[in-house]
């Protein structure tokens, strides 16, 4: 299997310098170690959003680059020398991401977040149901094929995060003005400003995966999932530390 960390919306941007990178190197050094390792089927993860791009939608800069290279990677793994199928996943999130932690910090501090429009909502997956989703893909008759992988439910990022926000306790959570987007450069990379404002259709993408359903089946019970895992890990290091100051 191989995967992509720049597929989320909470990185702000940054991850997909590094994918624009090292992506082709990298498909291609996955694609020859399943060769040399004897696999049967290659499982390729990649990005629901390309989806706008095939049915017409015309990106801008550079946004269309990225989705070029993408479908690129998936048409080169097809072409490979082992069976292979592709999963494109939704934007990730989940309890082990280091960007949502973040935002964590960001939000009960007060901070603003560019939130992007209102009214473009994405597709998302919590990050359990990303390793469903391509266990679940990992057949030999899906060789050849290309799947969705989402929760069904696509979301704007504000209406996401505002919901993380209330959820770790901030009531009134504060979005950048879309004005800044001229000046916020620095901050907020034009890639992610795009993405957020890149509006696609309701409901779930075709073909599914055969027999695969996401067990969050929308961003709140995944949210809430989240949560539960992080206090969950607070109260096992709790645990943990009064183990240790016994004497």
């Amino acid at each position: 299997m191989s995967g992509q960390a720049a597929n989320t919306l909470l990185h702000d941007g940054h991850a997909w310098k590094h994918f624009s990178r090292t992506a082709p190197a990298a498909t291609r050094r996955a694609i020859a170690a399943a060769a040399s390792e004897g696999a049967t089927l290659f499982v390729h993860a990649s990005f629901a959003f390309v989806h706008a791009q095939e049915r017409g939608t015309v990106l801008p800069e550079p946004l269309r680059s990225l989705a070029q290279a993408i479908l690129a990677r998936e048409a080169e793994v097809l072409a490979g020398p082992v069976p292979a199928c592709v999963v494109r996943l939704g934007y990730l999130y989940g309890p082990h991401s280091a960007d949502l932690r973040a935002y964590r910090g960001a939000f009960r501090l007060g901070r603003p977040y560019w939130a992007g429009p209102p009214d473009a909502p994405q597709y998302h997956l919590h990050q359990l149901d990303a390793v469903s989703a391509l266990l679940a893909a990992a057949r030999a008759r899906n060789a050849g094929r290309t799947f969705h992988a989402t929760d069904g439910h696509p979301l704007p990022f504000a209406g996401m995060m505002d919901a993380f926000a209330h959820r770790v306790g901030r009531a009134d959570p504060r979005h950048l003005p879309l004005w800044l987007a001229p000046v916020v450069g620095w901050l907020v990379r034009e890639e992610h400003r795009q993405q957020v404002a890149l509006p696609m259709p309701a409901g779930s993408l075709a073909p599914g995966i055969p027999g695969w359903a996401p067990k969050f089946a929308n961003t709140r019970q995944g949210l809430d999932q989240v949560l539960a895992d992080w206090a969950s890990e607070s109260g096992e290091r709790g645990r943990k530390a009064g183990a240790g100051r016994r004497p």
